[in-house]
């Protein structure tokens, strides 16, 4: 008898993860779709888990750990999860996963692209086996807009003020964005703020943000001292003096494979890695004075852009938050999920 294999994808309401569901949908139609929820999520994070549930035709399943986040607070003595000890991801996203798979053999599916160098904070257990379509299909950041754009799910409302999917109070966050969570979810920076503690007897500090509580960091003056810095970053991440050279050799993973055919007119690239041939028939752009390496982009060696196909960082039609991620010519992204 032929073991029963399960595949299962694994969403974090983040534009990585999200994507990845849109492009296995109709590759693996028995994918199971499961959300680890925290109890501690943005109102964005499952409106956007909504849009997405419907564009599938599926159920996303919802795991939780009955005991919650303050539980294991308590466990761990106060001690704030960081970057150090991510005991929330273990505690509230990696066992309640595990304890849904069980003993049975299963192929998890991990949004991570071609151009990110880690593997994520994935489970152990024999018996599940992570795959990463985007590694094996080569596609990178601009491909991922892209699949969220043509398939009209787009990206979630919180990239306005914020980079990254995960909690409210995520130890991961840039202070603007806890500026952002100030001003667009007060009410949740006030529970944030909550779980903050001083050791009476120590006077050691359990903050969220780093060398400073979220008590200092709203006060008006220091929120537009952050302000002020965030937007010198995007301005000296924006300028030409600051763009790496193009590579003068294709990424391994852009290398096109020998059976995919062209067109006679050029081929753009291929969105859906088909075998069969590329079916987009969009002629190349024609080259300027330096090319970007972001795939669809030509810049003419000043801070003015034009978009073609894919987003560039420097684009006027994405937020702020967004535009950061990206960094010019898709630098290495601080965006997950």
């Amino acid at each position: 008898m032929t073991e029963q294999v399960r595949h299962i994808l694994s969403l974090s309401g983040g534009k990585d993860s999200t994507a990845l569901a849109i492009y296995m949908r109709d590759r693996v139609p028995e994918m199971e779709y499961v959300f680890c929820d925290t109890k501690k999520e943005l109102p964005e994070t499952y409106e956007y888990l909504g849009r997405l549930e419907a564009y599938l035709g599926r159920e996303i399943k919802k795991l939780t750990d009955d005991r919650g986040f303050d539980h294991w607070l308590d466990v761990f003595n106060g001690y704030l999860p960081s970057s150090r000890m991510r005991w929330c991801t273990r505690q509230l996203k990696i066992r309640p996963f595990e304890r849904y798979v069980g003993s049975d053999t299963v192929v998890s599916y991990i949004g991570i692209r071609a151009d990110e160098n880690r593997e994520g904070y994935i489970s152990t257990k024999p018996n599940i086996k992570a795959r990463y379509p985007f590694k094996e299909d080569g596609l990178i950041k601009a491909d991922i807009f892209r699949i969220l754009e043509e398939s009209g799910i787009g990206i979630p409302e919180y990239y306005k003020w914020r980079t990254r999917s995960g909690c409210y109070f995520c130890f991961f966050q840039r202070k603007v964005e806890w500026v952002g969570l100030k001003e667009n979810h007060p009410d949740l920076f006030e529970l944030a703020k909550r779980y903050e503690k001083v050791d009476p007897t120590t006077g050691e500090r359990y903050t969220w943000a780093q060398k400073e509580s979220l008590t200092e960091l709203e006060q008006s003056e220091r929120v537009a001292e952050i302000k002020r810095n965030n937007s010198k970053s995007l301005d000296r991440d924006c300028t030409p003096a600051n763009r790496p050279a193009p590579r003068t050799s294709p990424r391994p993973w852009r290398t096109r494979p020998a059976r995919w055919s062209r067109s006679a007119t050029g081929c753009a690239r291929c969105p859906t890695r088909s075998p069969a041939g590329c079916p987009v028939t969009t002629p190349r752009s024609a080259p300027t004075a330096s090319a970007c390496p972001t795939r669809g982009e030509r810049c003419g060696g000043t801070s003015t852009w034009t978009r073609s196909r894919s987003p560039s960082p420097c684009s006027p039609n994405l937020p702020a938050a967004a535009r950061s991620s990206m960094r010019c010519y898709s630098r290495q992204s601080t965006v997950t999920g």
